[in-house]
């Protein structure tokens, strides 16, 4: 497992990436938004495989715990990703602004619930550095 401090370090970089998206978005650089997308891809499947390879070595109550997320978090994606590939087709322009107003939404609720969790994590490593102290100073006294 990594150390939590490489783990930041990688989540830093991947939100200076998501700046570059925005910053694509805004040139209207369409090229660029498609090459970073087809990235993401690998990228996300990448990291569905390193988060299944943590899940299998976890004990079997976190596993199911992280499955169930994992699965209800990939259904939830995928189903957003269907819909627009569904729509991306339509040449109605009412159709398409009003899919272009949901689509922003959905990426503002996700960036919602990416900060809901980043909070989560904050949380759970002042958890785990507490914890350490803890058994640490256990261990000083034994």
């Amino acid at each position: 497992m990594k150390a939590l401090s490489e783990q930041l370090s990688e989540l830093a970089e991947r939100a200076r990436n998501v700046e570059d998206v925005v910053a694509a978005a805004r040139e209207d650089n369409r090229a660029r938004l498609e090459t970073k997308q087809r990235e993401l891809q690998q990228s996300v499947a990448e990291g569905k495989a390193r988060a299944d390879q943590r899940i299998t070595a976890a004990r079997e109550t976190e596993r199911k715990r992280w499955n169930a997320l994992h699965a209800s978090v990939d259904k939830w994606f995928t189903e957003l990703r269907s819909d627009a590939d569904k729509h991306r087709a339509e040449r109605d322009v009412r159709k398409a602004q009003r899919r272009a107003d949901m689509l922003e939404e959905d990426a503002v609720n996700t960036i919602n619930l990416a900060l809901y969790v980043l909070d989560q994590a904050e949380y759970a490593v002042i958890d785990a550095v507490v914890a350490r102290a803890d058994a640490d100073d256990l261990t000083q006294h034994s």
